[in-house]
């Protein structure tokens, strides 16, 4: 991650990722272009009602802009590959899953289950960086929201701005196998590919994305979606994903997936890596490993 001192700087930095000039970036802000100029020379601060029209703008995180927009900027660590801030160096990469499970029970009221007709337009557009979604997709990510309303989340920060979500997909096993053999790419998947998980003996949960815009969010989040399947010790399931980043790949692996195959290493059109690989298990070794060593 880098670390940013001002709100300037970061401004700059965004521009240049997504190829815009000032005068561009004045234009979609609808300011005029010294007033950009004047932010990322550290001339003028950035008025509170126009954080909010850069931050739907950018889709850059609530508490990055504030943080550096301050006359006394905190400053903050940022990655724009990842998408995600930081406040210092030592937080700068996710913590261990043993880490993870000693605060499992340490929960948030940030999160909450996903409103597919408020939630949709700004998840698609948080999205585009690593994964397009279609109109197809869309649906499936509303009907995964009705049957699976416990997996399929939205959190916020504490000022009630969007902060990252888990958008998983109760899968039907025949879409499964598709997916794992690679007939079938996960782009494909149709509402047709769903079925509510208490009609299969062993329910298959696909992590279509789950992803916030800082280490704490995804500790939220990610511990949410394992106190659900923890909660249901006898219960059958298998968990797979097609991570596209190096941090979610990390911490499934601690959690117990295998990967089973392994995609084209590349950039996409913003200039963010991506490396698809499948991955599958459950989750049960890692959450009771404990109670197993005590018998």
């Amino acid at each position: 991650m880098k670390k940013y001192n001002v709100i300037g700087e970061l401004l700059i930095d965004y521009r240049k990722i997504n190829k815009l000039s000032q005068s561009e970036f004045a234009s979609k802000l609808n300011v005029d272009i010294r007033t950009v100029q004047r932010w990322e020379n550290a001339t003028t601060l950035i008025k509170p009602e126009k954080e909010e029209d850069i931050i739907n703008e950018t889709l850059l995180p609530y508490q990055l802009v504030r943080n550096l927009n301050a006359s006394v900027p905190i400053p903050t660590y940022y990655d724009f590959n990842l998408r995600k801030y930081s406040l210092s160096q030592l937080t700068n990469r996710l913590p261990d899953a043993k880490w993870f499970k000693s605060h499992l029970d340490v929960a948030t009221k940030r999160i909450r289950t996903l409103d597919y007709e408020v939630d949709i337009n700004y998840i698609v557009r948080y999205m585009r960086f690593h994964k397009e979604i279609s109109k197809s997709l869309r649906e499936v990510i509303k009907e995964a929201a009705r049957l699976l309303p416990e997996m399929n989340l939205i959190i916020t920060d504490d000022s009630g701005y969007y902060s990252g979500h888990s958008l998983v997909f109760p899968l039907r096993p025949e879409a499964y196998e598709k997916l794992r053999s690679r007939e079938m790419n996960e782009q494909d998947l149709t509402v047709k590919d769903l079925i509510h998980h208490k009609k299969l003996d062993r329910p298959i949960f696909f992590g279509f994305d789950i992803t916030a815009d800082s280490n704490d969010n995804i500790y939220y989040i990610s511990s949410q979606l394992m106190r659900y399947v923890r909660d249901k010790p006898n219960q059958e399931y298998l968990f797979c994903s097609i991570p596209f980043r190096y941090d979610n790949l990390e911490l499934n692996e601690q959690l117990g997936l295998k990967i089973i195959w392994e995609g084209e290493k590349g950039k996409n059109e913003y200039g963010i890596e991506v490396y698809p690989r499948f991955q599958e298990g459950s989750f049960r070794n890692y959450l009771h490993e404990d109670d197993n060593s005590e018998k």
